[in-house]
């Protein structure tokens, strides 16, 4: 013990001593931010500078949704102008709920009222024609002109309304109203159809006489074919009666049909109801008013003589 004090010159527990001041000495100057050995190398990071964390492009942060975004007390330009001004908003018109009147005839009707409606309607100058029963393009603007004039609806159509307000300008038609002989001043008659039953047929008047022993039963307004499809003139007779029948070549009615030439015919024609003398048949002879031609078809008999001539 003695020797091992005397080999290092200082006893055991001084050089322990000395090295403990020393570690303490270097603890106390080697543990600032900086002076350790070595850390020269990088550069200090400032407390208040904290590096960002680089995003993982897996991990995107979903965008806050208008709801849930909390708005700014100062918007930028652009969200002000982006946004639209508020409107006054304008209450919307309560549906009225009032039925619109009840419609008794339109275009196509066909009926003695229609009749009647015409009558009327010619009473005060609003339809120029004899009246044929048949609610066609005619009678359809004669009620357009008199809606107008009352300032009703213009549908061309006679609702209630319509027809109410006509009853009370006009007074019951009378028969010769309803029911006139023709529109046409009948022609005298060509000689031909003064004895007995004869479709007396002139295409100067444009008008039949149904005449028996040359007296006049029934007249009316006809019209006749075309100058490509002319009507034939001369004396026939009547020798198929169709009282519903459909053109098989052009695939049209031809009600209350008789045949005295081929296929040509005395016949009802809506078109010419409808329209008049704007058109043309296709070689037939062309009643406008239903009811007269109809109760012709029911005297006419197979074997009476027709006569269609100037």
């Amino acid at each position: 013990m003695a020797a091992e004090r005397c080999a290092s010159g200082k006893p055991r527990g001084r050089r322990v001593a000395a090295a403990s001041l020393v570690a303490l000495a270097a603890l106390a100057t080697g543990c600032e931010p900086g002076t350790a050995a070595g850390a020269q190398d990088v550069p200090p990071v400032r407390a208040t500078q904290a590096a960002a964390p680089t995003p993982s492009p897996f991990l995107t942060a979903p965008a806050p949704t208008t709801e849930d975004a909390k708005p700014s007390t100062a918007p930028s330009p652009s969200a002000s102008t982006a946004t639209p001004a508020p409107t006054t908003a304008r209450p919307a018109p309560e549906p009225s709920t009032a039925p619109p009147p009840r419609v008794l005839m339109r275009t196509g009707s066909e009926s003695e009222r229609v009749r009647e409606l015409q009558a009327r309607l010619r009473q005060i100058a609003h339809f120029g024609r004899n009246p044929t029963g048949y609610y066609g393009s005619v009678t359809a603007d004669a009620v357009r002109s008199f809606q107008a004039k009352r300032r009703l609806p213009v549908t061309g159509s006679t609702d209630a309304v319509t027809w109410q307000r006509l009853l009370a300008m006009t007074r019951v038609p009378t028969a010769a109203e309803l029911d006139p002989p023709t529109e046409r001043p009948v022609a005298a008659p060509d000689e031909r159809c003064l004895k007995g039953r004869v479709l007396c047929i002139s295409k100067k008047s444009r008008t039949l006489a149904w005449m028996n022993d040359g007296k006049v039963v029934s007249a009316m307004d006809v019209r006749f074919g075309s100058e490509y499809t002319p009507t034939r003139e001369g004396v026939f007779e009547v020798f198929w009666k169709s009282r519903d029948h459909v053109s098989t070549l052009y695939d049209t009615p031809m009600p209350y049909a008789l045949f005295f030439s081929g296929g040509q015919a005395v016949h009802y024609s809506a078109d010419f109801a409808a329209n008049g003398y704007g058109g043309a048949s296709h070689g037939c002879v062309n009643v406008r008013d239903k009811k007269k031609v109809a109760a012709l078809f029911d005297q006419v008999k197979n074997g009476d003589k027709v006569v269609v001539s100037w």
